[in-house]
């Protein structure tokens, strides 16, 4: 009996082993919360019994098996809890060429750092990589390892799925009632909006690869020795995009068949507790409390003095309501803070939102803060800064389970007020989250769960799930030359026809009106 055990146990182990697979993680950006979702990603699938190695800026602090860190961290400047005022206002006007620029071709130069090069050019052979997992965002060079590597390609997507990932991967983005991640628009637009939502989508897609082509295609060629003739090249290596979108929050959108969906992986219950300060004080909030928080990178202490103000006027009206608000150097912050209000460096968000006695999310809009205040049921207050918050807050809006205050610079004392007010005294907004949360959540497998299986399934098969129209030029997938042709042979036809009719209307009424004329010459001739 024994031996029967230790010998399935033998047989399932090398099972394990046969069936895992070395994964190469790249993930450059130095952005947090682009990075939570990346790393639940990457730990379950360690977890699972695939060796990854993990390029990024953010090591573990307790290191787990299967797990080797790939370290970049001090490589770029911090941005986590790191970003002023200034700095956030600045992308409120989206500038492909500042996009690319900072969040791109910045981390395409880390291609020279020691442990990159290393990768390059002596990459594991013992065993040697199995796939490449890397964000899709605006460093399209990296996608040079999957080609450099001969490995399938995964891209994930933190957000829903950007403008200008539709012409590469052939996936449909239909203007009509598929809004730009830049134009703020719902699924119902009128003329106008179609017309300025489809101007947008295609001028932003367009600068995208533009931007990308004209600063990191030369990055690629130097350090990998290719000799690409376009960085969109190298999407057509792309196996599978896992996209942070789902259908209840973001619409109904066409998708190809790899194209998945798996919005909310990050989302769990086991992240860090509350501490016993927060936890007392959440306890002890008997009439409410509303959290606040600007995300992971904007720091809400570098705002205007003027603004403060107003949410401090603000704050204090409320009470005995009570507020958290995360601030991460409490010395700059601008005297005067009412008492309903504790501030700390940082939060455990889930653990906040998912307290009994929180009432409402005073949030800028970031995806995954929105994606765990609706985890949580908690209706939200949006104050959006830049790149998708608005466009979330809006859609949010629609589903009535947040008000918008569009804007920092509308920001008052009375409407912010007003705000809070209606979200504690309407409880349709708290219902309606909670509905959403459950729409949000019935699935038939957990996102993280559906995210492994179709890893693990374009490692073993390749692009079995790739659209074969990114084998096609734009004016062939939207059949521009088979209208064309169409077009053509309609007025061919119709120019043949006319002039078949031209000829037949003379052969018939020519030669009658040659007839009479003749017979007329003839009376003419007989009367002289």
């Amino acid at each position: 009996m024994k031996m029967s055990l230790l010998v399935l146990f033998v047989i399932l182990a090398f099972d394990q082993i046969a069936s895992s697979y070395r994964i190469l993680g790249l993930f450059p950006l130095n952005g947090k919360s682009h990075w939570n979702m990346q790393e639940v990603l990457m730990k379950e699938l360690a977890r699972r019994g695939h060796q990854v190695d993990v390029v990024s800026h953010f090591p573990l602090k307790k290191p787990i098996p299967n797990y080797k860190d790939i370290s970049l961290k001090g490589t770029t400047p911090e941005v986590t809890n790191n970003m002023t005022a200034t700095q956030a206002l600045g992308f409120s006007t989206p500038s492909m060429s500042n996009l690319v620029q900072k969040t791109g071709t910045s981390t395409c130069n880390l291609f020279s750092h020691p442990k990159i090069q290393e990768l390059i050019k002596n990459p594991p052979q013992d065993p040697p990589y199995d796939l490449v997992i890397l964000e899709l965002f605006a460093s399209s060079c990296y996608m040079a390892f999957g080609r450099h590597l001969k490995v399938p390609m995964v891209g994930t997507v933190a957000s829903v799925f950007h403008d200008w990932l539709s012409e590469v991967s052939a996936n449909p983005m239909n203007p009509s009632y598929i809004p730009s991640i830049f134009s703020g628009y719902n699924q119902q637009m009128n003329f106008k909006e179609r017309l300025t939502n489809f101007l947008i989508m295609h001028y932003i897609s367009w600068q995208f690869h533009y931007y990308t082509n004209s600063h990191q295609l030369k990055l690629v060629n130097e350090h990998f020795g290719m000799n690409l003739p376009h960085i969109a090249d190298l999407y057509n290596d792309v196996s599978l995009y896992l996209v942070n979108s789902h259908h209840s929050l973001n619409g109904i959108r066409p998708m190809t068949t790899n194209v998945i969906e798996i919005g909310g992986l990050h989302l769990s219950d086991e992240g860090d507790s509350l501490s016993p300060e927060v936890q007392k004080w959440l306890d002890e909030s008997k009439d409410g409390c509303i959290y606040f928080s600007f995300g992971s990178m904007v720091r809400i202490e570098t705002f205007s003095k003027e603004l403060l103000q107003q949410i401090y006027a603000s704050f204090e009206k409320i009470a005995p309501v009570r507020v958290l608000m995360k601030i991460v150097k409490k010395e700059e912050l601008l005297p005067g803070l009412p008492k309903n209000v504790m501030t700390q460096s940082w939060f455990p968000q889930i653990a906040v939102l998912k307290h009994k006695n929180i009432r409402a999310f005073i949030t800028h809009g970031g995806l995954h803060s929105t994606q765990e205040t609706i985890y949580c049921g908690v209706p939200m207050i949006g104050i959006p800064l830049f790149g998708d918050q608005r466009i979330n807050i809006k859609n949010y809006v629609n589903k009535k389970v947040a008000i918008s205050l569009n804007s920092v610079n509308n920001v008052t004392e009375e409407k912010l007020t007003s705000a809070i007010n209606n979200i504690l005294k309407d409880s349709s907004y708290r219902e309606n989250i909670q509905k959403l949360s459950k729409l949000f959540f019935d699935r038939p497998m957990r996102p993280l769960d559906a995210a492994i299986f179709w890893v693990e399934y374009v490692t073993k098969f390749g692009n079995m799930l790739q659209s074969p129209g990114i084998k096609l030029n734009w004016w062939q997938r939207n059949l521009i030359d088979i209208y064309a042709f169409i077009f053509t042979v309609i007025i061919i036809v119709l120019y043949i026809a006319l002039f078949i009719l031209r000829k037949l209307k003379k052969f018939l009424f020519g030669s009658r009106a040659c007839a009479k004329k003749d017979n007329a010459t003839i009376k003419l001739k007989k009367n002289k």
